[in-house]
């Protein structure tokens, strides 16, 4: 399996890893490392997938039922799999994670290393304020915690319609600046530019220590899943955890 590794300053006891497409057992629409079990793929495909990524973790991930909101889970301790869209822990050997195609990854880390933190944000999330509650949940000052943002859908494939850059203005007049007119056209149509959606989300959060961007699932199909681009397709995984050693 592939892993893309997070290009940030964090701790050396804090380990973070995402997920690819290649590497697995699944067939196609979701070849080949898919993570996701509710996506329509085989489950036993899927169970082995989890099982493959379990050999290089110290301890099974807190999975999530993501349904694009703001409620953030901890691992100490998890019972069932929690309907939230983020996880956090201060125990060394509990995996935060999140699964995505197109939404936004976030992991989070503080600058001494006691606390880490994963988010799902599609635009309902980032808008309902996820991050924010992510940022709350780790209960550090928000200017020594450490953002990376992952693989998600880029602001050329990114079309959302009129309501929805209301929404992000209403909160901030500045989250203009993250919309531009779709071409050609389409009059009420715009691209978002959910890197910056973010970014500007955690700045007002307190959060100055940003990395990450620059990726698009929806571009780059030999890495990554794109719901936007197939429709029907697996999900990649963005792990966090303090190390156990």
């Amino acid at each position: 399996m592939d892993f893309l590794i997070p290009g940030w300053p964090a701790p050396a006891n804090v380990q973070a890893r995402v997920t690819m497409r290649r590497g697995g057992v699944s067939a196609a629409p979701y070849a080949s490392f898919n993570l996701g079990d509710h996506v329509g793929d085989d489950p036993a495909a899927v169970i082995a997938n989890q099982a493959a990524l379990r050999t290089c973790l110290p301890a099974e991930p807190l999975w999530l039922k993501q349904v694009h909101g703001r409620g953030i889970a901890t691992t100490d301790p998890a019972i069932g799999v929690p309907e939230a869209d983020g996880s956090v822990s201060r125990r060394p050997g509990r995996i935060c994670a999140v699964l995505t195609a197109d939404c936004l990854p976030i992991l989070f880390c503080d600058r001494a290393g006691t606390v880490v933190a994963a988010a799902h944000a599609g635009w309902r999330g980032l808008a309902d304020g996820v991050l924010e509650a992510a940022v709350g949940a780790m209960t550090v000052e928000p200017g020594e915690i450490l953002a990376w943002l992952g693989p998600a859908i880029g602001q050329q494939a990114f079309e959302v319609g009129e309501e929805v850059r209301q929404i992000f203005m209403e909160n901030d007049p500045a989250a203009a600046l993250a919309f531009i007119p779709s071409c050609p056209g389409g009059a009420g149509k715009w691209l978002a530019d959910i890197y910056l959606l973010a970014r500007q989300r955690l700045l007002r959060a307190g959060v100055k220590q940003i990395f990450g961007g620059g990726y698009c699932t929806h571009t780059d199909a030999e890495r990554f899943f794109s719901y936007r681009r197939d429709g029907v397709t697996g999900r990649m995984a963005s792990l966090v955890w303090l190390d156990p050693q």
